[in-house]
């Protein structure tokens, strides 16, 4: 016989919408979505998808209040599902759902814990990446985890592309947990964290956002493909240096594998897709740069044997 259990889901992103939709085809029941508000009927985000699905939307802050437990009360909350959604959720909700509260978290834990890790991941040259559902408890993506995944990431893998991966490897842990409430809420796994091996990652981009072309080559090019969610915005906005007394965005970057014995931060010559520029090692081909919120071929916008500023460039207030 199912257990037929009564889930609250709050979440963001397209994640959220795939998760809602995985939940209506369960047999449990959705009592709730807690989602940013969206204002254009036409836009496809979590609100508007419950809402066209009849399901009951409230405002996802509230997930933050302590007092929002006695709402999960009201409504026999057996399990709160949280998908890509990044508030803070108090310890009073948390004990308020009668079996559990579950959170997708788009990275492998504990080793990348918080926040934009598969940014993380690529900066930090990983060649592998994975998803983690856990059980929720008030430390951040520190609670047991309950089911786990990796997944290799590609040498030309941005930021976006990752972030893509970690929700199409991630909704199937999603299904797998609502087939096993199903089956029966104590089967979960709960695996414990080595917490002794936990790294946790806070808002804040590397270089305090700023481009370091006196590294090597691979550094240089994984912090750009790192912060590349186009046409997204970026969650680091794009690594910025000065160059001809202008902030400049870099945007796609490749490494080369071209020796250069040339100063760091030097414009090489032209090619197909961009431009050369010399790092500590090798060449970077820059590809695409931004310029007072405009994007354009690197190409169209330095200058051979010019050099890039590799003093801290001045960050844009925007």
């Amino acid at each position: 016989m199912a257990h037929r259990l009564n889930i609250m889901l709050v979440g963001g992103e397209s994640a959220g919408v795939q998760a809602l939709r995985l939940l209506d085809q369960s047999p449990h029941t959705v009592v709730g979505v807690l989602a940013k508000p969206t204002i254009n009927e036409r836009e496809a985000t979590l609100w508007n998808a419950a809402k066209k699905s009849g399901h009951d939307c409230l405002t996802d802050s509230l997930i933050r209040l302590p007092e929002f437990a006695a709402e999960l009360d009201r409504r026999d909350v057996d399990v709160l599902l949280n998908v890509h959604s990044l508030h803070l959720i108090p310890e009073a909700v948390l004990q308020a759902c009668r079996v559990g509260a579950f959170n997708l978290h788009p990275g492998p834990l504990p080793e990348y814990a918080g926040l934009d890790v598969p940014s993380w991941a690529i900066y930090h040259g990983e060649t592998e990446h994975g998803v983690t559902l856990h059980h929720m408890v008030p430390k951040i993506d520190a609670g047991l985890i309950a089911y786990e995944t990796r997944f290799p990431i590609g040498p030309r893998d941005t930021g976006l592309r990752v972030m893509s991966n970690c929700v199409r490897h991630g909704l199937p842990l999603v299904r797998t947990l609502l087939e096993d409430l199903a089956k029966d809420p104590k089967s979960i796994p709960q695996i414990s964290q080595n917490l002794s091996k936990r790294r946790y990652f806070s808002r804040r981009a590397p270089e305090g956002g700023r481009l370091n072309l006196n590294q090597p080559a691979a550094r240089i090019a994984n912090h750009i493909r790192a912060a590349d969610y186009s046409p997204f915005p970026s969650p680091w906005g794009h690594p910025q240096a000065s160059y001809d007394n202008t902030n400049v965005g870099f945007v796609s970057a490749v490494e080369t594998m071209r020796d250069c014995d040339i100063e760091p931060g030097t414009v090489g010559e032209p090619t197909d897709a961009g431009i050369l520029i010399a790092s500590a090692d090798y060449w970077v081909e820059v590809r695409q740069v931004e310029v007072d919120s405009r994007r354009c071929k690197a190409s169209e916008f330095f200058t051979p044997r010019q050099t890039v500023d590799l003093k801290p460039a001045p960050l844009s207030s925007e």
